[in-house]
């Protein structure tokens, strides 16, 4: 579970992002939804999942775990003062793999450019091939 301080406190908190927040979605029935909120000292998240996806609450709370325990484990490269949205369309989510779910979540987050992009394995470090590609 992430820190109180980077969880949204009441629904009001959550205006802004809805009504200044860019949307970014995947293949997945997923979407972020973020907006830059310079007043915050460090960036918080909230993870929505209606009653049409699960009505029980059981399954909507596993959700909501699992999108948050991702959230937490790359917290470290977030871009400061963001504040995320995660809308949740399909109760898919709670059986799905957790590597799967990992990659939609942090590919979502890399997208909208709040968490940096992964060096690939071994990477290139700068070296010019015969191509002339970096």
């Amino acid at each position: 579970m992430i820190h109180s301080t980077h969880r949204f406190h009441g629904r009001s908190a959550l205006r802004f992002v809805y009504q200044k927040g860019v949307v970014v979605r995947g293949e997945v029935p997923i979407a972020l939804r973020y907006a830059r909120n310079p007043r915050a000292r460090s960036w918080r998240a909230a993870v929505v999942v209606s009653r049409k996806v699960s009505k029980a609450a059981v399954v909507r709370n596993r959700i909501r775990r699992r999108i948050f325990e991702i959230v937490r484990q790359h917290a470290a490269a977030y871009t400061p003062q963001y504040d995320l949205v995660f809308s949740v369309y399909d109760a898919a989510l709670a059986t799905m793999d957790y590597e799967t779910l990992e990659r939609i979540i942090v590919g979502q987050l890399q997208k909208a450019g709040i968490l940096a992009a992964p060096t690939p394995p071994g990477g290139n470090h700068g070296i010019v091939n015969k191509e002339g590609d970096a």
